[in-house]
């Protein structure tokens, strides 16, 4: 919901995009979707599940996390569709980093989503969700 109200707001030009559609995840999920299959079929994607299990040498175990999104571990295996996302996410990666190395570019981008943020601001949410969701009344600031 957010994202695609921010694309709309920001435009192409202005954000970096990633990940399956509406669309796409529906057809993807109705189809059967197995996590397993990205994991097992994409080699970097695998290192850093694998490295989820090996953890990062903080004391924290994070194996759990690579079993709920290979097996779903109590639920349905990666239940957000992340893996498949994997590759569109590295891709908007490097599509920032290079962004980032214009600066004229990416100041530019940046004053845009500063520019046009306004409409995401708490005062206005909460003033349309009490409007038109919870109906309750209103007072207009002046």
């Amino acid at each position: 919901g957010a994202n695609v109200e921010m694309h709309q707001v920001l435009g192409d030009e202005n954000i970096f995009l990633f990940g399956l559609k509406a669309h796409e995840v529906a057809e993807l999920k109705h189809n059967g979707y197995k996590s397993y299959e990205y994991y097992i079929h994409n080699n970097d994607l695998r290192s850093v599940v694998e490295q989820l299990n090996l953890g990062f040498g903080d004391g924290i175990n994070y194996d759990d996390i690579a079993r709920r999104l290979l097996f779903g571990d109590g639920g349905p295996a990666d239940e957000y569709l992340l893996l498949a996302d994997f590759e569109s996410y590295r891709d908007a990666h490097a599509r920032a980093g290079q962004a980032y190395q214009d600066p004229k570019r990416w100041n530019k981008m940046s004053l845009m989503n500063i520019a046009r943020s306004g409409i995401f601001a708490a005062d206005r949410s909460i003033r349309d969700y009490a409007k038109d969701i919870w109906n309750v009344p209103v007072r207009e600031i002046k």
